[in-house]
């Protein structure tokens, strides 16, 4: 997809076809993926910068998280029923990712026997 077809042609209320919500939606798509990607590498940097691999599990983080998302919802129209499985499971997926990258800076500043 280029950034051609990144241009909004409809709102969901001007889509006469298919073809119109389907650009619409691949539209989006595309969009979610780079916001989803900028907020990985934030999940880089969490591991980075937490100090104790127990950190990485934040509960009181993950509700307010779901908290804020759920205002956020509220003042967009979507409903919770879509939000909060989706920000769960993106959460869950984050949290795994960061658990992941914290494990490999972990290996990599430990001394190898070289040193």
């Amino acid at each position: 997809m280029t950034d051609r077809n990144l241009e909004s042609r409809n709102t969901a209320a001007t889509c006469q076809t298919m073809a119109d919500v389907r650009h619409e939606i691949d539209r989006l798509d595309q969009i979610l993926v780079a916001l989803i990607a900028e907020r990985q590498g934030f999940m880089d940097a969490a591991a980075r910068i937490k100090g104790h691999r127990g950190l990485v599990r934040d509960e009181a983080r993950i509700a307010d998280v779901i908290a804020k998302v759920a205002i956020s919802a509220e003042q967009h129209g979507l409903s919770m029923s879509i939000a909060d499985p989706v920000w769960r499971t993106m959460m869950d997926r984050c949290i795994a990712y960061e658990f992941k990258s914290f494990d490999a800076l972990a290996l990599k500043a430990q001394p190898t026997s070289e040193d």
